[in-house]
């Protein structure tokens, strides 16, 4: 079972965390079916991703795992990730 989560973050270069899409895209295959990028209109740099997710444990592991922080520095990545998960109202 999927579930839909939201991650936002800022960027020191928007263009080079454009460009590097297609490498999120197989860095979190193993954890999510897909996700929309948005990016917020008053701040440039700060990134928004809406994630379907079917192992949430995983993408944490994979955003976590010190082996990807070349993948963070190549897309200039910020921390805080912050997730977001939806409420069960």
């Amino acid at each position: 079972m999927s579930q839909t989560i939201i991650t936002r973050h800022k960027v020191a270069n928007i263009d080079a965390w454009i460009n590097g899409h297609n490498e999120r895209i197989s860095l979190f295959a193993p954890a999510v079916s897909g996700f929309k990028t948005f990016q917020d209109t008053n701040d440039p740099k700060s990134v928004i991703m809406v994630i379907e997710v079917t192992d949430l444990e995983k993408l944490q592991e994979i955003i976590n795992d010190p082996k990807n922080q070349k993948i963070k520095n190549r897309h200039t990545v910020l921390e805080p990730i912050t997730i977001s998960t939806q409420l069960d109202l």
